[in-house]
C-alpha cells in the first residue's frame, strides 16, 4: 500500500507501539513524530476563523462534535504559505487538548530502531530550536534520509499561552453559570424600557426585549392547522417543539403580502410556559427608551376591546415616531392565540403531522430544557459569526453616514454619534479583533454596551439573529492567547456541527485601562462635543 492510499481514509485511527513515528513534510523538510500523542490524520477541515488568536492558527473547526483549532505549521515555521490539496493533511495531536496541525503530506508510518535516532544535542548547537528532539538516520533508496524528529508540546509553548494551562475547564463552568444573570441585575430599577422593535404595515409596534425569546427567518415550508382561522399561518418545528405561527398582519385586519426576505418570526413566552411566533414585515432594531417617553394606551383606546394587548405607546424623536408596545400577557387572552395554541396542540397528536421530532410532546416536554438556554444576539464579521448574551446589549443602532471624529478622544476610537442627545463613543469591532477593516455600508449595525456606567458602541458587520442556545450545544473554546480565551471563553456548536459560533464575553471588550480613558473622555466634555446629526 503506497503513503497516498494508507492515509486516504477520513478520520483514521491511529494505533502502535513506542518506537513507532508518524513521517511527514512540511515545505520540502521531512519530520517525524511519536505516534503515541497521535490521534487521527484527516483532510484539512473547513474552518472559522478565532480572532486575537495566534497568526499560525488557521481556526476552529467541528470534528465529530468537537471543537479542534486547526494550526499552520508552515506559518508557525515561518514558511511560505502555499494552497492546499489533495494530499494536504491535518495531524490531530493531544497535548492536553486535541489540536490539529496542518502539513504539506503525510508520508507513512516507520518503526525505528534505537541506534537509528541521534540525540538532539547533535543538532541543537546547530539550529536553535529546542522543539527539534533528534534526527533519524535511515537507509532509503542508494542513500539515507533524515527526519527530524518533533516535540509538539515544544513547538507551540511560545506560540499559544493558554494551552496545557487548564484555563479552558475553569473557565467555562464560570462563564456558563454568568451568561444568563449578569446583565438581569442592570436592568433592575432601570429607568428606561429594553425594546425589540418591529414594523407591520409600515406601523412600528415593539416587545420588551425580555420577553422575546429568539428573532428567526421564516421556514422553506410550514404545517398547515385544518380548519385554522385566517390569522394562524400554521405551525414549524423549532427546537423540539411545535409553535404556531401568528400573522400580526391578520390579526391586526391589515391587507396580506407576498413573504418577503425581511420577514421576521419574533418568538415570545406567554404566562404559563407557552410560546407563539408572531410574523413580523421586519424586526428593525434593539433600543433602549425613557419610561418618561413611554405613555399609557389613551383611555378612550384602552376600552377598545381590539387594542388591549397594547400596554403603552412610545413618543420618539419628538413624537413623530410613534412606537406600540405589546404586552405578552394580554396576548394570552386573544381568543385569536388561544386559538392558535389550540390549534398546535392538536395537531401534536398525530404522529407525522409535522416531522417525527415535534411530534407527540406535551407541554412540559417542550419546555423542560428552556432553563439550560442561553438567549444571545448574533452578528456577523466577514464570514465569522459571534453571540453576545442578549441581556447584554443595551441596544442596536443604525451606523450614521459620518461618525464625528474628535480631538483628544482615545485612539481606539473610531469617533463618536449623538445619541438621543448623548455622545456616543464608537470603536470599530473589526479593529479591536485585530481584523482587516471594510468600507461603510448599509448593513453594518452598531452594538451598544455598558462599561462602567458609560455606553460604548462597537461597528459590526451585520446583526444576523437572536438565539436561544441549549447550553449543550455550548462548550469551551480553545485557550490560545491570553486575550482570546478573557474574550471568547465558549463556542456554540450548532446545526450538527455545521455552524460554529463564537461567544463573546462583553465585558472583556475593553481592558481596565481603556474603560477609564473612556470615561476620562465622557466626563470631560458632553456639552462641548461636535455631534454627528
Amino acid at each position: 500500500m503506497s503513503a497516498s492510499e494508507q492515509f486516504s481514509a477520513e478520520g483514521e485511527d491511529i494505533e502502535g507501539g513506542n518506537n513507532q513515528f508518524v513521517t511527514f513534510s512540511v515545505a520540502g523538510e521531512m519530520f517525524a513524530v511519536p505516534m503515541g500523542p497521535v490521534q487521527e490524520i484527516i483532510r484539512v477541515p473547513e474552518v472559522a476563523r478565532l480572532p486575537l488568536a495566534p497568526a499560525s492558527l488557521a481556526g476552529l473547526a467541528n470534528l465529530r462534535g468537537r471543537v479542534l483549532p486547526i494550526i499552520d505549521l508552515r506559518r508557525l515555521f515561518g514558511c511560505e504559505e502555499c494552497a492546499h490539496d489533495d494530499a494536504t493533511r491535518a495531524l490531530v495531536i493531544n497535548l492536553g487538548q486535541p489540536l490539529g496541525f496542518v502539513v504539506d503530506r503525510v508520508a507513512s508510518v516507520v518503526s525505528v530502531e534505537s541506534g537509528e535516532i541521534e540525540a538532539a544535542d547533535s543538532i541543537q548547537s546547530i539550529v536553535a530550536a529546542d522543539y527539534l528532539t533528534g534526527v533519524i538516520k535511515r537507509a532509503a533508496g542508494d542513500g539515507s534520509e533524515m527526519l527530524l524528529t518533533v516535540d509538539f508540546s515544544k513547538l507551540v509553548e511560545g506560540h499559544f499561552s493558554g494551552i496545557g494551562g487548564g484555563l479552558a475547564s475553569g473557565r467555562a463552568g464560570a462563564r456558563v453559570e454568568a451568561g444568563g444573570g449578569q446583565a438581569d441585575d442592570e436592568s433592575d430599577g432601570s429607568d428606561e424600557l429594553r425594546l425589540v422593535s418591529f414594523s407591520v404595515a409600515g406601523q412600528e409596534y415593539a416587545l420588551d426585549i425580555a420577553e422575546v425569546q429568539e428573532i428567526v427567518q421564516m421556514p422553506d415550508s410550514l404545517s398547515v392547522l385544518p380548519n385554522a382561522p385566517g390569522h394562524v399561518v400554521g405551525v414549524m418545528s423549532l427546537r423540539q417543539r411545535l409553535l404556531p405561527l401568528v400573522s400580526l398582519r391578520r390579526l391586526f385586519g391589515l391587507p396580506s403580502v407576498e413573504d418577503g426576505a425581511q420577514q421576521r418570526i419574533v418568538v415570545t413566552g406567554l404566562p404559563g410556559g407557552l410560546h407563539v411566533g408572531l410574523v413580523t414585515d421586519a424586526v428593525k432594531e434593539v433600543m433602549s427608551v425613557p419610561r418618561s417617553q413611554a405613555e399609557a394606551m389613551p383611555g378612550v383606546l384602552a376600552a377598545d376591546e381590539q387594542l388591549r394587548e397594547f400596554s403603552s405607546i412610545c413618543r420618539l424623536d419628538g413624537g413623530k415616531r410613534l412606537v406600540s408596545i405589546i404586552a405578552t400577557d394580554r396576548l394570552l387572552h386573544m381568543p385569536q392565540i388561544g386559538e392558535a395554541i389550540e390549534g398546535a396542540g392538536r395537531l401534536a397528536q398525530y404522529p407525522g403531522a409535522a416531522g417525527e421530532e415535534a411530534t407527540n410532546r406535551n407541554e412540559d416536554e417542550m419546555n423542560e430544557s428552556s432553563d439550560d438556554d442561553t438567549q444571545v444576539v448574533i452578528f456577523r464579521l466577514g464570514a465569522e459569526e459571534f453571540g453576545v448574551p442578549i441581556m447584554s446589549v443595551q441596544e442596536i443602532v443604525r451606523v450614521p453616514e459620518a461618525l464625528t471624529r474628535v480631538p483628544k478622544t482615545p485612539a481606539f476610537v473610531e469617533g463618536v454619534i449623538n445619541l438621543r442627545g448623548t455622545v456616543l463613543p464608537v470603536i470599530d469591532q473589526r479593529t479591536r479583533l485585530g481584523l482587516p477593516t471594510i468600507e461603510r455600508n448599509e448593513g453594518q449595525r452598531i452594538m451598544v454596551y455598558l462599561f462602567a456606567g458609560m455606553r460604548t458602541g462597537f461597528i459590526v458587520d451585520s446583526v444576523a439573529e437572536v438565539l436561544r442556545i441549549p447550553r449543550s450545544q455550548i462548550v469551551p473554546a480553545p485557550a490560545l492567547s491570553h486575550d482570546q480565551s478573557r474574550l471568547i471563553g465558549r463556542v456554540a456548536n450548532l446545526d450538527g456541527g455545521k455552524r460554529l459560533v463564537m461567544l463573546i464575553e462583553p465585558e472583556h471588550l475593553l481592558q481596565g485601562q481603556e474603560i477609564g480613558a473612556m470615561s476620562g473622555f465622557a466626563d470631560g466634555g458632553d456639552t462641548e462635543l461636535p455631534l454627528a446629526a
